[in-house]
């Protein structure tokens, strides 16, 4: 079974800081810190995080290089 595939499949390919929260069932503040601190990797646009869900999933299976 591929786990890219189905983990996170109710979620779009690219999540706000606030879906990364409510995957990860922590805080706002923990998911805004594991951001900036590139412990999950994410692209600024504007004044916003995108986090693409592939970079959730790496970091969650330790593959966050």
């Amino acid at each position: 079974m591929d786990l890219e595939k189905v983990m996170f499949s109710n979620y779009k390919d690219v999540v706000t800081v606030e879906q990364l929260a409510e995957m990860l069932d922590i805080g706002l503040t923990l998911a805004y810190r594991l951001v900036r601190q590139k412990t999950i990797k994410s692209i600024k646009v504007g004044r916003e995080y995108k986090i693409p869900k592939q970079f959730v999933i790496n970091y969650l299976i330790g593959k966050n290089v």
